[in-house]
């Protein structure tokens, strides 16, 4: 049995404090759907603006720039590990910049996975280029994958089309950055917006489905995954930052806070009505999963 830091209640989102590849070599379990935030590898000193301050950019330690045999060997292993633990029909998100995408690009082709589509994250809010010698860097990248060539994923396009004015959903998104009331428990340096996160785990998934975030960061994954009805386990090594996920989840408890962030998701236009989420919700019985 593995211990876990946190488990809410109902069983439907658990955070384990422990490196990724290590945690998931001690059991045997497949998930429906991946998303992973890895590090960027861009915390070299730089300078950006926030809310009209000049800040440095750099995240921590393990964001410093690395070598490009060191970050290969880096994506390689922590892939590896997750793709042991998708199901056959899963598939796998993972964000990044030119930073790092390129690496995660070329490993996720050595494994054998398909890469559907690779999304742009296009940011209606970007902080100002400062220095005034480059463009403004207005947008992440998400590559879609799934595990198998062979093997049908899900893809739920009416919804998507549905969301989008009964139009094809297309590759880029145009979305804010995060917002400041996903910030009520604290912050994370590289905190995901819970649309973004929302609209991929819609798109992806279907209610219950289990969701894995290898590097949970502030568990914006989980949160979103428990909105939508789905369930959750996230691994992170910094307490701090699980101490801020498990705040996060204990917060959406409350009724009216979950519903506001819901109500805030559709008036966005990312998910559709309120019942469809909320009877998406009804709590699940789950059996013979170790960490629970």
């Amino acid at each position: 049995m593995i211990s876990s830091y946190y488990k809410s209640c109902n069983k439907d989102f658990t955070l384990i404090q422990g490196d990724c590849v290590d945690t998931l070599s001690k059991f045997n379990f497949g998930f429906d759907m991946v998303f992973a935030d890895p590090p960027y590898f861009l915390s070299n000193g730089g300078i950006s603006l926030q809310s009209g301050k000049v800040v440095c950019v750099d995240k921590g330690d393990w964001d410093k720039p690395t070598t490009p045999e060191e970050m290969d060997a880096f994506n390689f292993r922590w892939l590896s590990a997750c793709r042991e633990h998708m199901k056959d029909n899963a598939t796998i998100w993972i964000s990044g910049t030119h930073h790092n995408i390129f690496s995660v690009q070329q490993q996720l082709l050595k494994l054998g996975f398909k890469i559907l589509n690779v999304i742009t994250w296009a940011k209606t809010n970007p902080p100002p280029n400062i220095s005034c010698r480059y463009f403004t860097y207005s947008t992440e990248f998400i590559i879609w994958a799934r595990k198998s060539p062979k093997v049908p994923h899900y893809f739920n396009y009416e919804l998507m089309k549905r969301l989008n004015d009964n139009k094809q959903m297309t590759d880029v998104w145009r979305m804010p950055a995060i917002a400041k009331w996903e910030k009520s428990c604290g912050k994370h340096p590289t905190q995901k917006p819970l649309s973004v996160l929302a609209r991929l785990i819609q798109a992806s998934t279907v209610p219950g489905a289990w969701i894995l975030d290898p590097f949970s960061g502030s568990a914006t994954t989980g949160i979103a995954a428990n909105l939508l009805g789905r369930r959750y386990l996230g691994l992170e090594t910094d307490l701090g930052y699980l101490e801020i996920s498990k705040n996060r989840r204990i917060e959406i408890e409350d009724d009216s806070i979950k519903n506001s962030y819901i109500r805030r998701l559709k008036k966005a236009k990312i998910i559709m009505d309120l019942d469809e989420v909320c009877l998406a919700a009804e709590p699940i019985e789950v059996y013979g999963v170790p960490w629970l």
